[in-house]
Formats: C-alpha cells, sequence, structure tokens
C-alpha cells in the first residue's frame, strides 16, 4: 500500500534526484528502504556485540552447547 504525501525539497536536490531518476517517488522510497535497511543491520549488530560481551549469556550457551551434543550418535 502506498500513501501519497507532499513533500518540499531543496532545488539542488530535487535537481540531483532528477538526474539519477526519472521516477522521484520511486527513488525517495529506494532511498528511505536503505536507510531503514541500514539502521535495522546496525541494531541487529549491536544486539550481537552486546550478546557476546554477556558473561550471563556465555554461560548458559555453553550449557546448551553441552546439552545438545549429549547423547548423540556421531
Amino acid at each position: 500500500m502506498s500513501k501519497k504525501v507532499s513533500i518540499t525539497l531543496d532545488d539542488e536536490v530535487l535537481e540531483f534526484v532528477d538526474q539519477l531518476s526519472s521516477n522521484r517517488s520511486s527513488f525517495i522510497n529506494n532511498l528511505i528502504q536503505k536507510e531503514k535497511q541500514r539502521l535495522f543491520l546496525k541494531d541487529l549488530e549491536d544486539a550481537y556485540k552486546e550478546q557476546a560481551n554477556d558473561p550471563e549469556f556465555l554461560e548458559e550457551m555453553t550449557i546448551w552447547d553441552v546439552t545438545v551434543g549429549d547423547g548423540l550418535d556421531a
């Protein structure tokens, strides 16, 4: 679903957009989608870093690693 909105762009920015694309809406949508994905991936990376530095979590993962492999035939 999409919504029609009105935005104001500086003349220089609009000229730049028009040089790169014949479809302003598509161009702006793509830029915003890329930024949304970049922020999501940054948040995910930060969460993994936090997790890797959490001794309580790391201890629990060690216990699960042992449990998962316990009694299984190779």
